[in-house]
């Protein structure tokens, strides 16, 4: 993480002299919650840009993601991110997309360009171009951009042999994850896509906006039931995001040789009796070796690099010709993304959550 240096009265006099606004705004960790974020647990601080140095760049930020990850980071269970622990004072992180307001010496990027990083939260930031990944074919939607749509094709290109007319179930279908796999799924060959999620309007809105065939839900009574008339031949392929009760009915509601590929554990990560950094789950192994099932955790940041590349023309093909839908909630400028977050970690938005700063003043 870049480290401002200097004082504020020093940092912001060097950015009114390079015709930068000499103060910004930021989200902060105010405490380390016990359970669950809340709304004042967070607070929002004014802090001056400072000016870029060799090598790097000053973004001015166009929308961020609002992500549960976020949990984990205040957890310290930051393995495999590219961040350290969260603690009280520290500035939150994440997916943004933003403009070049400003280049350093050697910085190889222009004033203007459009470039992905991962120091949201906050109006401006100041990056290394190594961290920057420019943007060369931007969509009309720059928000886009922080769909979760790579992590979801990854799992069903390269983390399960997805085959044509298999029955897939995708676990919280209505999260930034979930809202892609099941339209993805359906692009690539799937004959029945059913969904999980939490509310009857989250359901129908599955069902109606993104293409699920059939939708269960966690406060519709037993899991299992649900899904045995959701999927009255079984499941092929279940893309996991949760774990938990979800995962162990999946399991008794597989065929024989169905895959199940696993990219989140919400049920852990959003539990409010716990720290967010396990997921216990009881499954019946008799029945994962009857019927020759087999679970894969997956990252898509193991997949060769360029199968991202290939996957951005291809989503950037459909969302052009309307096969796809960037399935997502939006609210408006840096006030907005403390309660986005407290309300996305309770399971009120559908889709990416993105905090939009376009038309801040």
């Amino acid at each position: 993480m870049v480290t401002p240096t200097g004082t504020a009265a020093e940092q912001c006099a060097a950015g009114t002299r390079a015709g930068l606004p000499g103060t910004a705004r930021e989200v902060r960790l105010a405490r380390t919650p016990d359970a669950l974020p809340a709304e004042d647990d967070l607070w929002v601080v004014a802090a001056p840009p400072r000016p870029p140095g060799p090598g790097e760049v000053l973004v001015r930020n166009l929308c961020f993601h609002v992500s549960t990850a976020i949990r984990l980071l205040i957890a310290g269970a930051v393995r495999d991110t590219p961040f350290p622990p969260l603690r009280a004072g520290d500035t939150l992180v994440g997916a943004a997309v933003g403009e070049v307001a400003a280049a350093g010496e050697d910085a190889g990027l222009n004033e203007g360009d459009l470039v992905f990083h991962w120091y949201g939260w906050r109006e401006y930031a100041t990056v290394p171009t190594e961290q920057c990944d420019r943007i060369a074919d931007p969509l009309p939607d720059p928000a886009a951009h922080l769909g979760q749509g790579w992590t979801a094709y990854a799992a069903l290109t390269h983390g399960v042999d997805l085959r044509p007319g298999d029955t897939v179930l995708v676990t919280a279908a209505s999260g930034a994850i979930g809202s892609m796999a099941g339209p993805l799924a359906r692009l690539l060959g799937a004959g029945r896509v059913i969904g999980s999620t939490g509310s009857a309007d989250k359901a129908r809105r599955l069902t109606a906006e993104l293409g699920y065939d059939a939708v269960v839900r966690r406060d519709g009574g037993d899991l299992a039931a649900q899904l045995a008339e959701a999927a009255p031949g079984g499941i092929d392929v279940c893309v996991d995001n949760t774990g938990g009760e979800q995962l162990s009915a999946a399991v008794r509601a597989a065929n024989p040789g169905a895959r199940f590929v696993l990219v989140g554990a919400l049920a852990g990560q959003l539990d409010a009796s716990g720290d967010g950094t396990a997921a216990p789950v009881e499954l019946d192994s008799l029945r994962l070796i009857h019927q020759r099932i087999t679970l894969r955790g997956f990252s898509a940041d193991d997949v060769d690099p360029a199968e991202r590349a290939r996957w951005e023309r291809r989503y950037a093909g459909w969302l052009r010709a309307g096969e796809l839908t960037f399935a997502h909630t939006r609210v408006h400028g840096l006030d907005a993304a403390p309660r986005a977050l407290t309300e996305t970690l309770r399971g009120r938005h559908l889709g990416c959550v993105v905090a939009d700063l376009t038309n801040r003043t």
